[in-house]
């Protein structure tokens, strides 16, 4: 199953509650058949509820979806086409329209799906996501503008961090891949993706600190960047004895603290004062060796959770407790 289209999946089982409560109780039904992915079933149902009422959008929507999943593209299409000139049309509706195309490979038409439901949609994380992926796909570097504008109008929505981490890393970036992936991993600390994002971080800070002087040769105009990497700096004797969780947890300490009373007014960022706020929780240490005692050794770190259970569990019920997100407004990075 398509990455997105899981995440529409997911979404769907919050959205009987507008329907009349005869098409939700049909939708509540195809609900649980998709989650058992019994997609033929879910159409039985979903085409009772559209003889109820032909023109509900969510019905459609979510049959074009099943057609999808069970590969019947051509009925697929045949749903979802007509449904995007509808003034209803959520941004799902282009996603899903756009990955129908990519199915049959016609990458033209989903790319004119992608482009009218940014139109319309011009804040629309998934849709950014999915159009820089389609444009990566084709080995276009301008994918980079599709995620850095998905970050930059919808800071919650998760999979343009993903995206951009990977991309950054493998160029001569040194600050945005770790600033995005650890973005990244406390938006889904849990998530199937989240240990690939801990090595690169891990690699990540390798690569950051390669140099004595982090500001030496440095050519970087954005002011932010020029802020972190001056605080960083201070701290790149500590990098001598190696970076692993211990070390990076002392270097990362420091850096907070120096931040803030310095460039916090200046840049209030959202990941700075989570990471603060663990410091003051005492769960600092705990936290660095999620990320990067997980990454460096995974039976050490193994034997770390055993010798520290109390703050292992600590930091895991601190994470279930909070969500984090970027607010909106506090982006950083202009890609020229």
């Amino acid at each position: 199953m398509k990455k997105g289209l899981a995440i529409i999946v997911f979404n769907i089982f919050s959205c009987t509650a507008v329907w009349s409560q005869d098409i939700a109780q049909l939708q509540e039904t195809a609900n649980k058949f998709m989650q058992q992915n019994d997609f033929s079933n879910a159409v039985l149902v979903l085409n009772r509820a559209l003889a109820k009422e032909p023109n509900n959008l969510e019905v459609n929507k979510y049959l074009a979806l099943n057609y999808y999943f069970l590969k019947d593209f051509n009925k697929a299409q045949n749903i979802i086409k007509p449904l995007l000139e509808q003034d209803a049309a959520d941004d799902q509706t282009f996603q899903i329209a756009a990955d129908i195309s990519l199915a049959i490979d016609d990458t033209k038409e989903a790319e004119k799906i992608y482009k009218k439901g940014l139109k319309k949609f011009p804040a629309s994380g998934a849709l950014y996501n999915e159009y820089g992926e389609l444009l990566w796909a084709q080995k276009d570097f301008n994918a980079i503008k599709q995620w850095e504008k998905g970050i930059e109008l919808d800071p919650g929505f998760s999979k343009n961090y993903y995206n951009a981490c990977k991309y950054y890393y493998f160029t001569t970036d040194k600050v945005w891949s770790i600033l995005y992936g650890e973005i990244f991993i406390n938006i889904e600390p849990a998530g199937s993706n989240s240990p690939e994002i801990k090595i690169i971080l891990l690699e990540g800070y390798k690569k950051l600190f390669a140099e004595a002087d982090l500001e030496k040769n440095s050519k970087e105009k954005n002011e932010f960047i020029i802020a972190f990497i001056k605080t960083m700096n201070k701290q790149s004797t500590l990098a001598l004895q190696g970076l692993q969780a211990e070390s990076l947890t002392m270097i990362r300490s420091r850096f907070i603290l120096d931040w803030f009373g310095n460039y916090d007014n200046q840049f209030p960022f959202r990941l700075f004062e989570y990471q603060r706020q663990v410091m003051q929780e005492g769960l600092f240490d705990a936290y660095n060796q999620w990320i990067f005692g997980a990454a460096q050794n995974l039976a050490a770190y193994q034997n770390w959770i055993n010798i520290h259970s109390a703050e292992y569990t600590a930091l895991n019920q601190f994470q279930k407790g909070s969500v984090f997100k970027i607010p909106l407004g506090q982006y950083f990075h202009s890609v020229n």
